[in-house]
């Protein structure tokens, strides 16, 4: 199997790209995010390589970073999403954002992506939970960090902050950020801080 290819790229079609490596063309599927990244046509890439081989064919699929493919490999283990889909997830939303949205409920962030509706966007949102700790961040996201409690302590803080009227998504990032330097914060010090940074526009 194909797990890394380098080589020049040599030419960007509608959701692949052709990588000329020593000679050989491979046909690259790629994130939208990923093509962003890519250097103008004869430019050096080098890409980690999933290798999808099925009854009548075999396709590489590209990534631009170890969390990227990692967060491939899950979304495709979920129910009703296959590599097209996971892709279109991928064009969507950073690993980084995939795990907040997770973390945080957040299934309406999945539907920005092409083929996710409501019911598939909830089931991701329920089968990647248990995988969060992998995706996206080096470093465990605080409430993983902090057991169930540190849990617990983000899901009533978010709420709060959704209840206000800020967007989930925004609100997880910015609590998120606040409990990586304090994991001990009291509910009402973390929600007070989390509505100064949101001011700030540390969302952001």
């Amino acid at each position: 199997m194909i797990g890394k290819l380098t080589g020049l790229l040599d030419s960007v079609h509608d959701g692949f790209l052709i990588l000329d490596a020593g000679g050989v063309g491979y046909r690259v599927f790629c994130s939208a995010k990923t093509f962003s990244k890519l250097p103008p046509l004869g430019g050096g890439v080098s890409l980690l390589i999933e290798t999808q081989v099925r009854e009548d064919h075999i396709h590489l699929f590209g990534f631009g970073s170890a969390a990227e493919k990692q967060a491939f490999g899950y979304l495709t283990e979920v129910q009703g999403v296959g590599a097209k889909v996971a892709l279109a997830i991928l064009s969507a939303l950073t690993p980084e954002e995939i795990q907040m949205a997770v973390m945080t409920g957040d299934a309406k962030a999945f539907t920005r992506a092409g083929g996710v509706g409501p019911k598939l966007g909830a089931r991701l949102v329920t089968e990647l939970k248990s995988k969060l700790g992998a995706l996206g961040a080096a470093e465990p996201m605080p409430a993983l960090a902090g057991g169930m409690a540190g849990g617990r302590l983000m899901d009533e803080a978010v709420s709060a902050l959704v209840n206000l009227g800020y967007a989930r998504m925004d609100a997880g990032v910015v609590v998120a950020q606040l409990l990586r330097d304090n994991a001990e914060m009291a509910l009402n010090d973390l929600i007070r801080a989390a509505l100064k940074d949101i001011g700030k526009g540390k969302a952001w």
